[in-house]
């Protein structure tokens, strides 16, 4: 797929973005945790809820959709692991419901490599 479409779909996603990515993203954006994120970024043909390019970690916001396309996810992050990226995903409630945990796991995450 042509690098312009892509960037395209990911400045529409952006600004596009649902409830729970924007609740996210005020703990991820300007180094609140340490490390630059970005926000739906093209990775190849996939668009990917936010990264840290620094530490090859990718953040995937599941909703209930994505109980429908569960091969799909599987496929998707196969392919993002093998080009060298680990792939952290978790259900909107939690993020809603449970921030704290979230931002602990990705902290680990991102302290532990």
């Amino acid at each position: 797929m042509d690098k312009s479409i892509l960037r395209h779909h990911a400045k529409i996603l952006r600004k596009q973005s649902t409830d729970t990515e924007k609740h996210l993203w005020y703990y991820l954006r300007a180094k609140r945790l340490g490390f630059k994120f970005k926000r739906q970024v093209p990775i190849g043909i996939y668009s990917v809820d936010f990264v840290c390019l620094e530490k090859r970690l990718i953040i995937e916001l599941d909703g209930s959709q994505h109980l429908d396309n569960q091969s799909y996810d599987r496929e998707r992050t196969a392919w993002l692991n093998a080009q060298g990226f680990k792939v952290l995903r978790f259900w909107n409630n939690d993020v809603l419901q449970q921030t704290a945990s979230v931002i602990e796991a990705i902290l680990y995450t991102l302290t532990d490599s």
